[in-house]
């Protein structure tokens, strides 16, 4: 009996016909492993496949669904449509003739998923917090920002953190904002601010989501985190630089934001902080980065679904 490269078993003109029975039964229960098997229900298909292996799939009648096995789980990998949460919605709003349901979390807590399937997700992180040194201050990168269309949710509860907002320090690298997460969704927090004067000693900005924090005479920002945004600004003279976030920005300038229509609305989020304060706005649940001599503002997580 040989194989295929991938591994399905076959007779070859070789094989005594007592092997046939063998090879037969090998290539039936690699069918077994690789095909779509069909079953009744999930009841039905637990029975049958007591001990399932990684990568194996069927199919269930009720529902008309593919699934695959994860390892640890069936996971519906055909035939999904909208997920579905059962927490209470924030609010609902009809576009392009197509209904939305949408939650918003302001703080940690946990997404109640009844029906896997596709949902829009934004998941704001905390922004980076300003550093100040003597009259001088550096702007707080803001939060990352991910923004994704038919994001697949799994059906049971996901664990929702709001990250919060990076503190300002003096006389150095200040603290960056916190991560937030919607189950493996995770958006990276601003880059705090780095030092601001002519001392080398001080710190470059810290590496941050949408924008790494400014930083003042002859330091750089830190690295943006990839698909999150873009570097804070650095100046060449001066004494201070914004954090980035739209793009990078430097001295007085804020970070541009990050506008988004997941409630229905458009709202803007992530704006790199400045060296000013006032130039960017002190808001809750922003993911701005820490303008002037502030604290970063706390991220946000939105999830929308279909309701039609």
């Amino acid at each position: 009996m040989a194989v295929t490269p991938v591994g399905n078993p076959y007779v070859e003109s070789s094989d005594l016909v007592a092997n046939y029975p063998g090879a037969s039964e090998a290539l039936a229960e690699r069918i077994d492993i690789v095909g779509v098997n069909p079953f009744a229900n999930a009841a039905a298909r637990d029975a049958a496949i007591p001990s399932p292996v990684q990568g194996q799939m069927c199919s269930l009648n009720d529902d008309n669904k593919g699934y695959r096995y994860d390892g640890s789980e069936w996971i519906l990998f055909s035939g999904a449509g909208p997920a579905n949460f059962t927490n209470t919605a924030t609010g609902t709003y009809t576009d392009g003739g197509i209904d939305y349901k949408y939650i918003t979390f302001t703080g940690s807590g946990e997404l109640i998923v009844d029906q896997a399937g596709f949902a829009d997700i934004l998941v704001v992180a905390g922004g980076g917090g300003s550093e100040t040194y003597g009259p001088y201050n550096t702007g707080g990168g803001a939060g990352g920002v991910l923004e994704l269309t038919n994001a697949y949710l799994p059906a049971g509860t996901l664990t929702v953190t709001v990250g919060a907002g990076g503190t300002i320090l003096a006389s150095g690298s200040s603290n960056s904002g916190n991560d937030s997460v919607l189950g493996t969704f995770v958006a990276v927090g601003g880059g705090g601010g780095g030092g601001t004067s002519d001392d080398s000693t001080l710190a470059a900005g810290c590496t941050g989501g949408s924008g790494a924090g400014g930083s003042g005479v002859s330091r750089n920002s830190g690295p943006a985190v990839t698909n999150q945004g873009n570097i804070g600004g650095n100046v060449a003279s001066g004494n201070a630089a914004g954090g980035g976030a739209g793009s990078a920005a430097s001295g007085s300038t804020p970070g541009n934001p990050k506008s988004s229509s997941m409630t229905g609305t458009a709202v803007n989020y992530s704006k790199g902080g400045s060296n000013s304060s006032g130039t960017t706005p002190n808001t809750a649940n922003s993911g701005n980065g820490g303008g002037g001599a502030a604290n970063g503002n706390s991220g946000t997580v939105i999830i929308r679904v279909r309701t039609n």
